[in-house]
C-alpha cells in the first residue's frame, strides 16, 4: 500500500499492522526517549490552543488517512506535548523516565488487559474516608446519609486539595472537614489537632478520620505521625497518611525516619509514579486491616462477574473491592522497574532527590536577588515556557506572594541541571 493511499483497517493484517507499530516504536524512541531527555533539546513547543488545532488538524473525518499521515500525527502530538521526561521539567511531583517502568506499560497496553485494584493518589484518599466511616457505620453502606450523625475529619491546612472534594463526593461536605494549624515548616501542631477534635465533639460532631501527610504539596512537609497516632489512639479515630509524594523515602535507610510511626495508621497513600518514577498512574493504597474490610465496603457480588462457582480459589477475584471496573494496569510497571532496580537502586533515587535538594539550597544561598522571585514568577513562567528552556511551577503560599516549587524527584538529575535553573532564572529574569 503506497503511504499516499488512505489506511484502511488493519484488521486481519498482521504484516501491516507490525509494519505500523513498529514505526511508530521508532517515532518514540527518537522524539521521546531520545530528542525528550536531552537537555540540548526544548521542554515544550509553545503554540497557542487556536494554532495548535491547526497543527494537529483535530477534525474527524469519514475517510481514513494514509499511513505516513498517522506517523506525522504522531510525530505532531509528541512535537507539541511537554516533554515531562526532559531534565530541566520540575513542574510537577512526577518527572523523568525510567525505560523498565515503560517496559513495563508497554506490555500492559498491548494486552489491553484490566487491574483488578487500583487508583489514583486522589481517589486513595476518597477511598480511606470512606472505609473509616463505613468501619464506624456500616449501615450507611444500605441507608446512605440517613444512617450517620453529622461527622468531623480533621487534616492540616497543608493537605492535598482531595481531602475535601473527597468529603464533598461522598457527601460529607467540605464543613465536615476540621483545618488543624501547621507550623511554619508546614508540618500538622498535633496539640491543636487536639483542640479541634474537643471543639468539634463540642459542637455535636462524630469525629472519626484524621489524615496525615508525609510530604506536602507545596513545602514538602512530614507530619508527626507519631504524636498524630498517639491523639488518634486516644480518641479511637482512624489514622489515614496521605504518602503520595513522601512515601518512597521509606525505601531510604538514611531518610525513612522522617516516616517514623506511618506503622500506627490504618491506610497508606502511596504513588510510586511520584518519587520513584515509575511513570503516570501508578498508586497504591495499603491497608492494616486484614478483615476484608475493602470487599465489605464496596463490594456489590455482581453474579454476572464475580461468579461464586469457578473452577479456581475466588478469593483471586478481588475487582469487587474497588470502585472502577475497567482500568489498565498499574502494577506491572513498578514490579519489573523494581526487579532491574531493586531495592538499592530505588533507594539511591531516594538519597539522590535529598543531596540535589539540598546542593540546590546551598547554591541559592550564594546567590543574592532571588527572593525578588516571589513578585515576578507569572512573568518568569510565561517566558521559559514560550522558550521552552524549562518548566517549574508557581504559587503563593499563605502571606506570602508567588514564588517557585522546585520539584527535584527526576533520576537522571544532576549538579548541573541545578545550576541550570538558578542561572535560567537569572536569565530570563535580568530586565525585571
Amino acid at each position: 500500500m503506497a503511504d499516499s493511499e488512505p489506511l484502511l483497517s488493519l484488521d486481519g493484517d498482521p504484516v501491516a499492522a507490525e509494519a505500523l507499530l513498529r514505526d511508530v516504536f521508532g517515532i518514540v524512541v527518537d522524539e521521546v526517549i531520545r530528542k525528550g531527555t536531552s537537555a540540548s533539546e526544548k521542554v515544550c513547543e509553545w503554540k497557542e490552543p487556536e494554532e495548535l488545532k491547526q497543527l494537529l488538524d483535530l477534525e474527524l473525518r469519514s475517510h481514513g488517512e494514509s499511513r505516513e499521515q498517522i506517523l506525522e500525527r504522531c510525530r505532531a502530538v509528541i512535537r507539541y506535548s511537554v516533554k515531562t521526561c526532559h531534565p530541566h521539567f520540575f513542574n510537577q511531583l512526577f518527572s523523568g523516565l525510567d525505560p523498565h517502568a515503560l517496559a513495563g506499560r508497554i506490555v500492559t497496553e498491548s494486552l489491553n488487559t484490566r487491574e483488578e485494584n487500583g487508583f489514583c493518589g486522589s481517589i486513595s484518599n476518597m477511598y480511606a474516608v470512606n472505609l473509616a466511616r463505613y468501619q464506624r457505620y456500616p449501615d450507611c453502606k444500605q441507608r446512605g446519609l440517613r444512617a450517620l450523625p453529622p461527622l468531623a475529619l480533621f487534616t492540616s491546612k497543608e493537605c492535598h486539595y482531595s481531602i475535601k472534594k473527597g468529603a464533598a463526593f461522598l457527601g460529607l461536605g467540605t464543613d465536615s472537614v476540621r483545618v488543624v494549624k501547621a507550623d511554619e515548616r508546614g508540618k500538622m501542631i498535633p496539640e491543636d489537632l487536639e483542640r479541634q477534635i474537643s471543639l468539634a465533639k463540642a459542637e455535636g460532631a462524630v469525629p472519626f478520620l484524621v489524615t496525615a501527610t508525609s510530604g506536602t504539596t507545596v513545602l514538602g512537609a512530614f507530619d508527626p505521625l507519631e504524636a498524630i497516632a498517639d491523639v488518634c489512639q486516644r480518641h479511637g479515630l482512624w489514622l489515614h497518611v496521605d504518602a503520595a509524594w513522601g512515601g518512597s523515602v521509606l525505601l531510604s535507610q538514611t531518610h525513612r525516619h522522617l516516616l517514623a510511626g506511618i506503622q500506627r495508621a490504618d491506610s497508606v497513600a502511596w504513588n510510586p509514579h511520584k518519587l520513584l518514577t515509575a511513570g503516570l498512574q501508578c498508586s497504591a493504597l495499603l491497608l492494616r486491616d486484614t478483615s476484608n474490610l475493602l470487599k465489605r465496603c464496596h463490594g456489590s457480588q455482581a453474579s454476572y462477574l464475580f461468579q461464586q462457582d469457578k473452577f479456581y480459589d475466588v478469593a483471586l477475584d478481588t475487582g469487587d473491592k474497588v470502585v472502577q471496573c475497567g482500568r489498565r494496569v498499574d502494577c506491572l510497571k513498578l514490579w519489573l522497574m523494581w526487579k532491574a532496580q531493586g531495592g538499592q537502586g530505588l533507594e539511591q533515587r531516594v538519597d539522590q532527590a535529598f543531596a540535589l535538594a539540598r546542593y540546590l539550597v546551598e547554591e541559592l544561598k550564594k546567590r543574592e536577588g532571588f527572593e525578588l522571585v516571589m513578585e515576578v514568577a507569572p512573568v518568569l513562567k510565561e517566558r521559559m515556557v514560550k522558550e521552552g528552556s524549562m518548566m517549574v511551577g508557581y504559587q503563593p503560599h499563605g502571606t506570602r506572594g508567588n514564588f517557585f516549587r522546585m520539584v527535584v524527584a527526576n533520576p537522571a538529575l544532576t549538579q548541573a541541571d541545578m545550576d541550570f535553573f538558578l542561572n535560567e532564572l537569572e536569565r530570563l529574569g535580568q530586565d525585571l
